[in-house]
């Protein structure tokens, strides 16, 4: 064994000193060749450079890599920030679309309002509907109009097509409306073109019933229901709705004002029919004529004549 690592030892020493001897020699080489400044010499240089460097690409594909995902990175972030931007913007977007179909939706509901024709004799008040305080056992609405703005109780509000129910209560900024669908609400009425007297009461259900109805058989679904005055409630004329009939066959009204969307209402201002006490008070006499005056009471035939004579 000692023989054997001796001889190995004999071999070996030389080989390192001979390869050490021709590394040096290719180091001193290529130290010679990169200090000589001669033309051919730089187009070895040229041609060395060439051939060596492009295959020492496979090493920059883990750097070029790594520079490529930090930028991508990079981009990440800025769409990230640009994504919320435009979330941003896009709320606002919406809230400022949600207030512009808010002020198309009051414009049309005025527009409605101004559009009625009324009585030139009537005057109105428009308010905003600022509460519903609508049950299953009383249905109502809130208006920021009141006594200092001249409503009073029992006048009638309408909406931008028909009515919608009376002043029921009044305070100095509000007024309650009751809609024609409580059941303490009843209207007198009279439907066209048959010209019956009905009265509309309401049942807490969304299309009062049609009561107190002479002759049935001259109503038709689809006739027009409007306020006859009587009673002096309302106003002769106002739209309430149209004729419809349950399944159960009953007759009931379908009201023409939107009661799903209630914003504003028009108070108008009646203060009445003229009352005629005095039966002669609707005759007026013409000038000059001379209208006989009521006899005394008390006073005999020869009574009266003798007053005429003295007259």
């Amino acid at each position: 064994m000692a023989k054997d690592r001796s001889q190995r030892d004999d071999y070996t020493a030389p080989l390192r000193r001979l390869l050490t001897g021709v590394v040096c020699l290719c180091l001193l080489a290529i130290f010679l060749i990169w200090r000589i400044d001669s033309p051919r010499v730089e187009r070895f240089r040229a041609q060395v450079v060439d051939a060596v460097v492009p295959s020492m690409d496979w090493a920059m594909i883990p750097v070029e890599g790594a520079i490529n995902l930090f930028r991508d990175f990079q981009s990440y972030q800025r769409l990230a920030e640009q994504n919320r931007e435009l979330r941003s913007e896009l709320r606002q977007m919406r809230a400022w679309k949600e207030a512009a179909l808010q002020l198309e939706q009051e414009n049309a509901r005025l527009l409605d309002l101004n559009n009625v024709r009324l009585d030139p004799r009537l005057t109105y008040v428009t308010g905003v509907v600022m509460a519903d305080s609508g049950s299953p056992f009383r249905q109502s609405v809130i208006l920021n109009v009141g006594a200092r703005d001249g409503v009073r109780d029992g006048w009638a509000a309408m909406d931008g097509i028909g009515l919608v129910g009376r002043i029921s209560g009044t305070g100095q900024d509000t007024a309650r409306v009751i809609l024609l669908t409580d059941a303490a609400s009843a209207v007198p009425a009279l439907i066209q073109p048959s010209g019956q007297s009905t009265l509309v009461a309401g049942d807490n259900s969304p299309a009062p019933v049609i009561d107190f109805l002479e002759n049935p058989d001259l109503v038709r679904p689809g006739d027009r229901v409007v306020t006859s005055g009587d009673g002096n409630v309302f106003p002769a004329g106002l739209l309430i709705g149209q004729v419809t009939q349950d399944r159960f066959g009953r007759l009931r009204v379908r009201l023409s004002a939107d009661y799903e969307r209630l914003e504003f209402l028009r108070v108008l201002r009646h203060h009445g029919s003229e009352v005629i006490k005095d039966p002669g008070g609707l005759v007026v006499p013409a000038p000059g004529i001379n209208i006989p005056q009521p006899r005394p009471e008390g006073l005999g035939n020869e009574a009266a004549a003798g007053a005429t004579d003295g007259e």
